[in-house]
């Protein structure tokens, strides 16, 4: 893993996936990183996170660049592209394991879940920020010899953090934050709670990371001083907290900013062609009326 060498300014940087057309959340997110990087004198950077081969596609690719130019965002080369960076990813797996801090679970979706719904006969079962339930297994305490043995055999597994060694190991930590979480409010600094996502997966077998491993990686490689994204990704800051702290990372700067939210209240979709910046624009909308749509004309 080869880091940028020292820069002068603060780094921003714009991350979208490929995996469907731009809308207004992401409109709003870019603009708001291009803008602050222009005030600040800094640098904006452009991230492709396309880890998720089965539905990253290069024709989006090239859409998101496509519309950024048309929403008259400039960033910085060369484009960071996620998959071209598995070694990296797979370099901060081995430490972390040489820490005693991943194992392997088996467990299809279909089988955590039946896990779940045993554990809830007897008392609601806990749910990370998002609302998903917790790993609800028992694989941290199979044999070495006995995940070996699956390994080899082909079975398909995911890299999970031992949350409760990593806490042990991590301690207590914050990060600064010059944005409003869910609660609301804004605060200098917030108090990480990883255990609140209990065992998380860092990587599958066919795939050497996760979106957290990832981004955290991707940031320190990059320089990024300041992390600007939306609310939704507040509460995974806890998590990026404790892997920086294990891997002796950087901690940048972050701003969690509000939501563009649909007629049902809902964070917007990908899935919604209405709020796509490709359609707003073939129905006649300019730049501008697309910063006045996310509130910042």
């Amino acid at each position: 893993m080869t880091m940028q060498g020292k820069l002068t300014g603060p780094i921003f940087r714009f991350a979208p996936s490929p995996n469907g057309h731009l809308h207004l959340g992401h409109a709003l997110s870019a603009l708001i990183n291009f803008d602050v990087a222009r005030a600040a004198g800094g640098r904006l950077l452009l991230r492709i996170e396309d880890i998720d081969e089965a539905r990253c596609r290069p024709h989006f690719e090239q859409a998101i660049y496509e519309d950024l130019r048309w929403l008259g965002i400039a960033w910085e080369e060369p484009v960071r592209r996620q998959s071209d960076h598995f070694d990296d990813y797979r370099a901060a797996l081995a430490r972390l394991d040489a820490q005693g801090l991943i194992y392997p679970s088996f467990e299809s979706r279909a089988e955590i879940a039946a896990l779940v719904a045993a554990r809830e006969r007897h008392g609601p079962w806990p749910r990370d920020p998002d609302g998903a339930p917790l790993y609800p297994g028992e694989a941290r305490s199979l044999t070495a010899a006995e995940r070996g043995r699956r390994i080899a055999a082909g079975n398909p597994y995911a890299l999970r953090l031992n949350m409760a060694a990593a806490m042990a190991r991590g301690g207590a930590f914050w990060w600064p934050e010059t944005g409003e979480g869910p609660p609301g409010g804004g605060a200098t600094s917030v108090a990480a709670l990883p255990e609140q996502w209990g065992d998380v997966v860092l990587a599958r077998k066919e795939t050497p990371t996760s979106y957290h491993l990832a981004v955290v990686i991707d940031d320190a490689c990059q320089g990024v001083t300041h992390v600007v994204r939306g609310q939704d990704l507040f509460w995974a800051t806890s998590v990026h907290r404790l892997l920086q702290a294990l891997l002796g990372l950087p901690v940048p700067i972050y701003h969690h900013h509000r939501l563009i939210l649909g007629g049902d209240g809902r964070k917007l979709s990908k899935s919604t062609r209405a709020t796509a910046l490709r359609a707003l624009r073939e129905s006649g909308a300019t730049p501008g009326d697309i910063r006045r749509m996310v509130g910042l004309g």
